[in-house]
């Protein structure tokens, strides 16, 4: 038979097994309280009867039989819970409250007896414990005490934790089931997210219930990561249809030309040696534009740099302003680099200098003849590392600065310009991996006719 599923669940067990340990704790805590607190009574009892035993035979010593007997008679008459019997040497009884010794075997030393005796009042018989020894005469003395009433109150305090440990295990199976269901709950709405995730639907996102507790921390986890996952997801599918149609058009006119290439040749006119030239430098456009893609989608996949290194910025991006100073000369644009030193990042080197020359490649490619481009490493204040290239071109406008970021997103004034509008979305997605950030911002202001021109800042965290 399956157990209800309250029953099978974690926190349930958890209570049953914790509740399991309570009780075996409370056992022997009832087991050491019964021992030391019979074995209390037991010793008070015993000092007692001592006591008494003592006061006894001092009266012999002094006075004699005579006065130990008139003593007996006194005290079996009073109140005290003493019980009292005086033998003479052949064992007859001479005086006492009971009318014979319990201690079996008596051999003449001082015997402690533990027997019942009859209450004259409701008949039940009751525990008691007593002591025997022999007098200097002969005479054999036993004193002893109903130690009925101790045992019934250390019954009664073993009774009163029993009961006292059985409302607590009920008490604790309740919270137990009550903590169960509650975290059933909880964990359901997890659970109902991850079917719903795994069916598909990845707009589907788990319950907050402001507790603050480990079940909200999971589940703004699990929301963040549905979140990232449904983002990628998006990003993936847009890639996939923007390259789809960003790539129809080189590949047709890659087509058209090769097919106007082969029929030139067939007709004897034509140069097939341009067409194949123009052929592969179109197909070249197309292998770089899937490299870019490729290198996003491994970035974001990652979801942090691979192969990081600690490495001084300045000599990388001294590395890159030799690659690119000679092209700006050769478009007539001034190029200048400042470089701080005694800096350090943590990175990988090969992502970080390909999201440099792509932001290079836009600073050259957009910056008409004449104008100016400063490549520049600086520590900001908050003591991170910023790559900065600013120019004189026609700038990007500030409601397009969030969007010329995105994958395949080109602006009006580039539309001439070679490219896939992928240079900036790699710089992004790099900033993004190594735990930056992406900021574009108005350059330099206009300088003749050009300008405003355009700011553009790789800022990585200080290593």
């Amino acid at each position: 038979m399956r157990l209800p599923r309250i029953f099978r669940t974690t926190p349930f067990r958890l209570t049953v097994l914790f509740l399991a340990l309570f009780a075996s704790a409370a056992l022997a805590l009832l087991a050491y309280i019964y021992v030391a607190t019979a074995g209390e009574a037991t010793r008070r009892t015993d000092r007692e009867i001592r006591r008494e035993m003592s006061s006894l035979v001092s009266a012999y010593e002094r006075a004699g039989l005579v006065a130990v007997n008139q003593s007996l008679i006194e005290r079996a008459a009073s109140e005290r819970p003493y019980l009292y019997l005086l033998l003479d040497p052949r064992g007859q009884k001479i005086s006492g409250s009971i009318d014979e010794s319990p201690a079996e075997g008596f051999g003449g030393a001082p015997t402690w007896t533990s027997f019942t005796v009859v209450d004259p009042e409701d008949g039940r018989r009751h525990p008691a414990r007593g002591l025997q020894q022999k007098l200097s005469g002969g005479e054999m003395l036993f004193v002893g005490a109903d130690t009925g009433e101790d045992e019934a109150y250390v019954l009664n305090i073993i009774r009163a934790l029993w009961g006292a440990g059985a409302l607590v295990v009920i008490l604790g199976l309740a919270g137990g089931v009550l903590m169960s269901r509650n975290v059933s709950r909880a964990m359901a709405s997890l659970t109902e997210v991850v079917d719903a995730v795994r069916n598909g639907d990845l707009a589907a996102r788990a319950h907050v219930r402001g507790t603050r507790d480990e079940f909200d921390e999971l589940a703004i986890g699990l929301n963040e990561m549905l979140d990232r996952l449904e983002r990628s997801m998006a990003g993936h599918k847009h890639a996939g249809d923007a390259i789809a149609h960003d790539l129809r058009s080189p590949l047709t006119r890659l087509r058209a030309r090769l097919e106007a290439a082969y029929l030139d040749v067939e007709a004897g006119k034509g140069d097939p040696q341009q067409a194949l030239a123009q052929a592969l430098e179109d197909t070249d456009g197309v292998l770089k534009t899937f490299g870019a893609v490729l290198s996003i989608a491994r970035l974001q996949a990652a979801g942090t740099a691979p192969d990081p290194v600690v490495f001084d910025p300045a000599e990388l991006a001294a590395d890159i302003s030799e690659l690119y100073e000679p092209l700006c000369e050769d478009k007539g644009l001034d190029f200048a680099a400042e470089f701080a030193k005694d800096l350090t990042v943590r990175g990988n080197r090969e992502f970080l200098a390909q999201a440099l020359a792509n932001i290079l490649d836009n600073a050259i490619k957009y910056t008409p003849s004449g104008g100016a481009i400063m490549l520049r490493v600086r520590r900001r204040s908050s003591g991170e590392v910023e790559f900065s290239v600013t120019d004189t071109g026609p700038g990007v406008p500030e409601a397009d600065r969030a969007r010329v970021v995105e994958r395949f997103v080109r602006l009006e004034n580039s539309r001439n310009q070679p490219g896939a509008g992928l240079g900036l979305s790699l710089v992004g997605a790099v900033a993004e991996a190594h735990g930056g950030r992406l900021e574009l911002a108005e350059g330099p202001g206009k300088v003749g006719e050009s300008g405003p021109g355009l700011r553009v800042a790789l800022v990585l965290p200080r290593a």
